[in-house]
């Protein structure tokens, strides 16, 4: 006889990527499929996601580990990127496309805007929000407003992503603070409500009323738990949450190395707001203090400039290790940053001297950012994940860059999905711990 288990299904939903996962009780990965959905273009004829084909794949892929015979599917939950909304109407049907976040915002509405809502320039630090045009997804609806007002009276509700999503599974329409709350300008960080702008311009009404982040629904149908879904960044950190309760900084590299730091909720300051960094709320309502650096995107230039000009092949940077003669050599370095190194790299003697400096004035700009976040109580901790977590030079230079914390490489996959399945925990598994999920690994000075 077959053997049926207890699983979860988490939709992970990036801009290239989409991903269904089922995880069983022990969080393992038992199932994984993956898919690229083309683009469309909105009525602008700016690109944009196919909101029809993702809708089609969401409920077909549902329905297909729904009926499996050799799972019981207990719970469902969705972790997708931010700063998109989906508008239904009366009958909750989608009224236009969904918008990017990258199409430019007309600047003489965000002018009009600023004039009437941010006259003494606090609005960034009350939003934790820099001003970041369509990516404020706030300005996405004031632009429907302004710009279309006869289709903004039409909509019922406006839906993050991921609640568009739990919407399609559930039925049942609700707002999460995690959506809300990360760089979208309509959260007022003091108050800890909707900022009075959104009141003014009648958005608030626009969108559905706001559930915890590990709230479910139950689906009449089949009795499976659906969550409300969360936001991609704010779902990564949940499996470190589960793990530690000791202060940490995580640092998840990729093309943008973010900073997170769950422990440091003091208010932004300017300089903080000038040097680009925000807040997010986390699923339980918290602020979460990020600061950003555009590294993986330098580290990919350099490399493949470096492998030019000493004829080797891309990533020939993964075989080199860290040199203490190196390090010494080059222990006086300027604080410019790694594109500064692309200017003089036939002054180096081997591909080896020119990846070190380059990761070292990589590390200078990353510990600048770093600390922008790390607040005034000590934080002893850091993991990092993601790209650089596998570059032992990376590692060395940030064990270097940081001793007053010990510095591990988190190996961690899937951990939006992970933290979207752990965050509605109580309500589908009764078996796994929390924290003994992550694979750490020290580096040492």
């Amino acid at each position: 006889m077959m053997q049926v288990f207890p699983a979860i299904a988490i939709f992970d939903i990036g801009r290239t990527n989409k991903k269904l996962l089922l995880f069983d009780a022990q969080y393992r990965v038992v199932h994984e499929q993956s898919v690229q959905l083309p683009e469309t273009e909105d009525e602008d004829g700016f690109p944009t996601e196919d909101l029809s084909l993702l809708t089609q794949w969401i409920r077909a892929s549902f329905d297909e580990v729904a009926t499996r015979k050799d799972i019981q599917l207990k719970a469902v939950n969705v972790s997708a990127y931010g700063a998109s909304l989906v508008h239904l109407d009366k009958d909750l049907n989608p009224l236009t496309p969904l918008y990017s976040y990258l199409k430019p915002f007309p600047a003489d509405l965000q002018l009009e805007f600023n004039h009437v809502y941010d006259s003494d320039g606090q609005l960034a630090k009350r939003t934790a929000s820099p001003e970041l045009g369509s990516l404020n997804s706030g300005m996405q609806l004031y632009r429907l407003k302004k710009q279309r007002p006869s289709l903004f009276r039409q909509i019922r509700y406006s839906l993050h992503l991921p609640q568009y999503i739990s919407f399609l599974l559930s039925g049942q329409c609700a707002s999460d603070l995690t959506s809300i709350g990360c760089h979208t300008r309509l959260w007022d960080f003091e108050k800890r409500d909707y900022h009075v702008w959104a009141g003014k311009e009648g958005l608030i009404e626009k969108f559905a009323g706001i559930a915890p982040g590990d709230s479910i629904s139950i689906r009449q149908q089949d009795g499976i738990a659906v969550g409300l879904g969360l936001h991609d960044s704010s779902a990564a950190l949940i499996p470190y949450l589960s793990a530690f309760e000791e202060p940490f900084v995580l640092l998840s590299t990729g093309t943008w190395s973010i900073s997170l730091n769950p422990f440091n909720h003091s208010p932004l300051t300017d300089s903080e707001l000038q040097q680009d960094c925000l807040c997010f709320l986390s699923f339980r309502g918290k602020p979460v203090k990020a600061s950003r650096l555009f590294a993986g995107h330098h580290h990919e230039i350099y490399t493949r400039k470096l492998s030019e000009y000493f004829q080797c092949r891309n990533d020939y940077y993964l075989s080199v290790n860290p040199d203490p003669v190196i390090f010494e050599k080059w222990s006086q370095i300027s604080n410019e940053g790694i594109e500064h190194a692309c200017a003089f790299i036939d002054s180096f003697n081997s591909y080896d001297e020119a990846y070190h400096v380059g990761m070292m004035h990589l590390m200078n700009r990353q510990k600048k950012s770093t600390d922008l976040v790390l607040g005034s109580e000590p934080v002893k901790l850091m993991f990092v994940d993601g790209g650089f977590s596998k570059n032992p030079l990376f590692m060395r230079l940030a064990a270097r860059a940081f001793p007053q914390m010990k510095v591990y490489a988190a190996s961690l996959a899937q951990a939006s999905a992970l933290g979207a399945a752990q965050v509605i925990h109580h309500h589908w598994n009764t078996d796994a711990r929390l924290d003994n999920l992550l694979e750490l690994k020290h580096c040492a000075v």
